[in-house]
């Protein structure tokens, strides 16, 4: 019921500005957050990259930013390896065929999802001299 609510709010975004009802490409990252105590220790871990104990989410969205689908796993799981589960449900639910991420998704990722799901993801990376985040609207 979530995931049709979800896309009927999408398809309608999607229209009003003047855009097919569903995407063809997407952007897939994550996101690791601290696990609250009534988090079961069994369904989360330590990312040590972020130095976070709790869960890591998958969130792919199309180019606009709006949500196409989330997975939600322990923090421990290596992006590369936590992505298969979000890759999949786009793949399963929508057209999205050119999926878009940074650098924690390259190896062998790229290859698994070109030969198991007829896909592209296109690893981005960021121009050398820039240092931190940078929106990508304007100048930051």
């Amino acid at each position: 019921m979530t995931e049709a609510l979800l896309r009927e709010l999408r398809i309608k975004a999607r229209r009003q500005d003047g855009r097919d009802d569903e995407p063809s490409a997407g952007i897939i990252d994550s996101q690791s957050v601290k696990g609250a105590d009534t988090v079961g220790r069994d369904s989360r871990g330590y990312d040590a990259g972020r130095k976070v104990n709790g869960r890591k989410r998958f969130i792919i969205t199309d180019t606009t930013g709006l949500l196409v689908t989330v997975a939600v796993m322990a923090a421990s799981r290596q992006d590369r390896d936590g992505a298969k589960t979000a890759l999949l449900s786009a793949c399963l639910t929508t057209p999205i065929r050119h999926v878009f991420a940074d650098q924690g998704f390259a190896g062998r990722l790229v290859d698994w999802v070109r030969d198991t799901l007829l896909t592209t993801l296109e690893i981005v990376r960021k121009p050398a001299d820039q240092r931190g985040w940078r929106s990508g609207r304007g100048k930051s």
